[in-house]
């Protein structure tokens, strides 16, 4: 690593929009959900899990993601730095981007841990608690709070 740092990396723009709800987020969650390059599975993933929202709930699906999104989306995270030979959990706190990224993270990784079910109805069962503020990925935000306010005497080694 150089004596002066990295340089910063520039950063891509964001996706399109997706088509159906000319939704950035859901273009976000549709290329997180991506796997081995098959967009259009992971777009049928999606679109079926909102509209079994919109069946269950009776509800704008749309309204429904982006409040379980807030929900889940972290403030702070600990990483560890190593000062003086030991490792700190140090808390720092989140961008909107990794933030909104994390929760994204949580609720589809929850949604595969869940098994006997079709992955939309999976999905759509995630999103709903997250909405909810219950679930896996949720208790997943209020463990890494946890986390960070017990090593909130460490913030002082953030740099």
């Amino acid at each position: 690593m150089p004596r002066k740092g990295l340089r910063p990396r520039e950063k891509r723009g964001a996706p399109p929009p997706d088509l159906k709800y000319n939704s950035a987020l859901v273009a976000r969650f549709i290329n997180k959900l991506n796997f081995r390059g098959q967009k259009s599975v992971a777009e049928k993933i999606i679109y079926g899990a909102m509209d079994l929202i919109k069946e269950k709930i009776k509800e704008d699906p749309l309204a429904v993601i982006s409040k379980a999104m807030e929900n889940v989306t972290p403030l702070v995270e600990v990483k560890p730095r190593r000062v003086g030979g030991a490792n700190y959990q140090v808390p720092i706190e989140v961008t909107s981007l990794r933030g909104t990224s994390l929760a994204m993270r949580w609720i589809i990784n929850a949604a595969r841990e869940r098994k006997g079910a079709p992955m939309r109805s999976r999905l759509a069962e995630e999103l709903l608690l997250a909405y909810k503020k219950e679930g896996i990925a949720f208790k997943k935000k209020e463990d890494t709070h946890r986390m960070a306010e017990s090593n909130r005497a460490f913030a002082h080694y953030r740099w």
